[in-house]
């Protein structure tokens, strides 16, 4: 990973293609897992869309995302039954040719004897032309990357197989730093208005307020993010006074 020297973040989106997570029927569980995966390495997920397997709909996506981020990482569809179009949507997407790619059929018989490689089988080595392979070193069958789009499968186990094998060749920017301070039991009703004021006072910063459920009741957490180490200090001091100020005042909601 190469981290870039400027504040300019790199950023990135997550499209989830496929009818069975829109229906319900299958719960995703990869969004959460990329997402912290690229906080940690210095990306920063802007936008997640999920959409069925419909031609139309996943190049619209796939266009509209790829222009407006640094990555755009798809999940799901790239299996051997005929729902899974994704890389050829890909490939029309891009305008280029697809074929059954040399490299990724290599791959594919690491697993299956030849005599096994039926017309399903090599539906998942149909590469667009121009793309790089992710090894799968699970099931074999490679994801792959075409410009600034890292295609990987939908099932939990082997995307993360396949991420782990992208990261390294993508471009990382500064890791955006974390401060998290307990709102002391205060409703939200109460800080609203001043954290409000804070925020404004801070531009650069990311300041949110997230209340939970606990047994007991609820509690809320103000999360600062930001770059800069000095001004998410000095925004978390303000803040810790504000919450302070507050509970010795004791204020109604």
């Amino acid at each position: 990973m190469s981290e870039n020297a400027a504040l300019e973040p790199i950023t990135a989106a997550i499209l989830v293609i496929g009818d069975e997570i829109l229906s319900g029927r299958t719960k995703d569980r990869n969004i959460g897992y990329i997402a912290e995966y690229l906080f940690n390495i210095g990306i920063d997920l802007r936008e997640v869309r999920v959409v069925p397997d419909e031609e139309a709909e996943i190049v619209a996506a796939v266009n509209a995302l790829r222009a407006r981020y640094t990555y755009l990482f798809t999940t799901g569809g790239i299996g051997p039954t005929h729902d899974d179009i994704t890389a050829d949507c890909i490939a029309k997407a891009f305008g280029v040719a697809i074929d059954v790619d040399p490299r990724a059929r290599a791959m594919l018989l690491e697993r299956y004897q030849e005599s096994d490689l039926n017309a399903a089988r090599l539906r998942m080595a149909r590469i667009p032309a121009g793309a790089e392979l992710i090894e799968n070193p699970i099931s074999k069958a490679p994801g792959f990357r075409l410009g600034n789009v890292i295609v990987m499968a939908g099932v939990p186990a082997i995307m993360q197989a396949m991420l782990d094998n992208v990261a390294p060749g993508l471009e990382t920017g500064i890791r955006v730093e974390v401060a998290t301070i307990e709102a002391s039991g205060l409703p939200e009703g109460i800080y609203a208005g001043p954290l409000g004021a804070l925020a404004e006072e801070f531009p650069a910063l990311s300041i949110g307020s997230y209340p939970s459920f606990h047994q007991g009741g609820f509690t809320n957490q103000i999360v600062v993010r930001g770059r800069e180490r000095a001004q998410i200090a000095a925004a978390e001091a303000k803040i810790r006074g504000m919450l302070a100020a507050l509970v010795a005042d004791k204020a109604p909601i």
